[in-house]
């Protein structure tokens, strides 16, 4: 937590409450977070206005005035807004001030996540560095494309899926629950799916994250929106989180187990391994 769905609802809030605002001040108090030189994060962003939102697979990009500020939520990070007075916060680790007396304040229980900034021409350099498959939509997620990656790897299905170099923004919460859609056995090798697998693969993903996103992400443990809203996807889950419970498709009990270091949960009955 948290994936694509959580990230695009935190960019859809802040898109409400910040654009067309400029930056005062900033004040950070954990500086590892920031992955470029410290001196420059500090006298760059000033003056700089919120000119646009976005989002790429799990990463949050704040289009700034001639700078672009890319955030990665990692396991914990979260953003809310003030437009006066900051309440006492333990895990506040940046405030970004407003020249209307607004801040937008960043807190992370864990303090995995990362900030950078960069020039907006070097944006598409950052995220082919990183690898990044293509956005879940009809548009950008080729079928083709999919389904021959797949054939080229012994990789299990779910670990490959987290990769994010098949397609951006599942993380381990969806990934169950698209190969629970799928029936697809979670440990099952990517290159042992038929073709009438992966599509279905392909097609539960576009469907998953979409719902998801709708539904304004998962709340489970500390996840809520910028305006500290819970997301309500988690009501919907048909396996993750439900070890023990009675699968609502067949009534056999759902599993879990560790697959590459995560936490896995599935059907034995629906998603048989073949």
């Amino acid at each position: 937590m948290p994936e694509l769905p959580e990230v695009e609802t935190v960019r859809r809030g802040l898109e409400k409450l910040i654009l067309g605002k400029k930056i005062s001040n900033i004040d950070i108090r954990y500086p590892k977070m920031i992955k470029i030189d410290l001196y420059e994060f500090k006298r760059e962003l000033p003056g700089q206005v919120i000119q646009s939102m976005g989002r790429r697979g799990k990463y949050l990009i704040f289009y700034l005035s001639d700078k672009v500020l890319i955030s990665h939520l990692r396991m914990e990070g979260k953003y809310f807004y003030y437009p006066d007075q900051v309440p006492e916060r333990k895990h506040a680790h940046l405030f970004i001030q407003f020249t209307d007396g607004g801040t937008l304040v960043y807190e992370d229980v864990r303090k995995f996540g990362t900030m950078e900034l960069l020039a907006p021409e070097l944006l598409e350099t950052y995220f082919l560095s990183k690898k990044l498959g293509p956005e879940p939509t009809e548009q950008d997620f080729d079928l083709p494309t999919f389904q021959k990656a797949l054939q080229k790897s012994k990789k299990p299905i779910k670990s490959h899926l987290l990769d994010q170099t098949l397609v951006a923004g599942l993380g381990n919460i969806y990934v169950d629950e698209v190969l629970w859609r799928a029936k697809i056995h979670p440990s099952r090798l990517s290159n042992s799916l038929t073709a009438q697998e992966a599509r279905k693969v392909h097609d539960e993903t576009i469907k998953v994250l979409g719902q998801a996103v709708e539904k304004g992400g998962s709340t489970i443990r500390t996840y809520t929106n910028a305006f500290g809203e819970d997301g309500t996807m988690q009501e919907f889950h048909q396996v993750y989180d439900k070890a023990g419970q009675e699968c609502s498709r067949c009534g056999a009990m759902i599993e879990k187990i560790q697959l590459g270091g995560r936490g896995t949960h599935f059907c034995p009955t629906c998603q048989r391994r073949k």
